[in-house]
């Protein structure tokens, strides 16, 4: 079960919910199904040295990902 990101066409609240294949999401804030599905940013863990703060696109701002 993926979470995906969206935005309300009506409100403009952005959210991240958890959705099956046979659930229609609806808007945390007002209750419209009229959403707009973001590109969700996603992460790899590896060898590779992590980017400064703020650079791993997290939609809550710098620092708000804790990798630093």
């Amino acid at each position: 079960m993926p979470i995906h990101e969206y935005a309300c066409r009506g409100c403009g609240h952005e959210f991240e919910t958890l959705v099956r294949a046979s659930d229609t999401p609806s808007c945390a804030s007002c209750g419209s199904t009229e959403l707009d599905k973001k590109l969700s940013v996603f992460a790899t863990q590896g060898e590779k040295e992590l980017p400064a703060c703020g650079a791993c696109g997290d939609p809550r701002g710098p620092g708000a990902c804790k990798l630093n």
